[in-house]
């Protein structure tokens, strides 16, 4: 064997050997251990296990202890360590809305029937259900649904004073606003939307009112015909207005109607 095919398996063995000292991973330098994330305190807060419908009676596998960070845990969260009693102290309290499921639980949202009727659990302090008939024609053709917001509007049909005038014969028609921005709580007698449906054609329709409001609906629904006119849900939250502003704005006037015409305006007499 001459000398350069020594001098070429020489280098050859040479750089093997360097190549499998490398693969060995002498030189390679340890991965950098990953941070430990800081663990962030938490609390046991009580939460909604699967959705709770509106005027529902919660049991107790309806609910359920979640961990929840104790920075964000609200003050009106029921935690595990100060009432480890909740789940079942709370069975038998009736939604007063909707439930997400997930949803920590808050005593506002709930309520103690003691043996009254659902709508009586549901309804605020100092608040009165009155139902009143409506049709298609003055229920916005059947798409007011319940938790909409409406005004009342009230149409009287009144003799014609003018006896010896030209109009003398036909009847006055008068319309007014006498109720604002009303929360309807149950069309018939559900009080939510059932499979999405978008309009509820019903006979009765229940009404959110106080008792002064109470009087009002009463008068006139003896005096004529009331219509349902539905609010958009942007005006949901706009002032209402008192039976007090609406005597005040009535006695500037009152529009009348006849034959579907404005004809003219009756003032109140000074």
């Amino acid at each position: 064997m001459n000398t350069a095919r020594i001098v070429v398996l020489v280098i050859a063995l040479g750089a093997g050997g360097v190549a499998a000292y490398l693969a060995s991973g002498y030189d390679n330098k340890p991965a950098p251990a990953l941070p430990v994330a800081e663990k962030l305190p938490t609390v046991e807060v009580l939460v909604a296990k699967n959705d709770i419908q509106l005027g529902q009676a919660v049991k107790p596998e309806d609910l359920q202890w979640q961990s929840w960070p104790a920075a964000t845990a609200s003050g009106a969260f029921i935690r595990r360590d100060s009432r480890p009693e909740a789940q079942t102290q709370i069975a038998g309290s009736i939604a007063r809305v909707p439930l997400m499921q997930g949803e920590p639980i808050r005593e506002q949202k709930l309520v103690r029937a003691e043996g009254s009727g659902f709508m009586a659990a549901i309804l605020p302090s100092g608040m009165r259900a009155v139902s009143t008939d409506v049709t298609a024609e003055t229920s916005a053709g059947g798409f007011i649904l319940p938790n909409d917001r409406v005004d009342i509007v009230l149409t009287r049909r009144l003799k014609n004073p003018d006896v010896n005038g030209p109009t003398a014969g036909n009847d006055l028609i008068l319309s007014e606003v006498i109720l604002t921005n009303i929360r309807v709580l149950a069309i018939d007698q559900a009080p939510k939307e059932k499979d999405g449906q978008n309009a509820v054609v019903g006979k009765t329709v229940t009404l959110e009112l106080k008792p002064d409001q109470v009087a009002t609906l009463t008068a006139a629904r003896q005096g004529g015909t009331l219509q349902l006119a539905l609010r958009s849900i942007v005006d949901a939250n706009a002032t209402e207005l008192t039976a007090e502003d609406l005597a005040i704005k009535r006695s500037g006037g009152v529009n009348v109607i006849r034959y579907g015409v404005q004809v003219r305006q009756l003032t109140s007499q000074k």
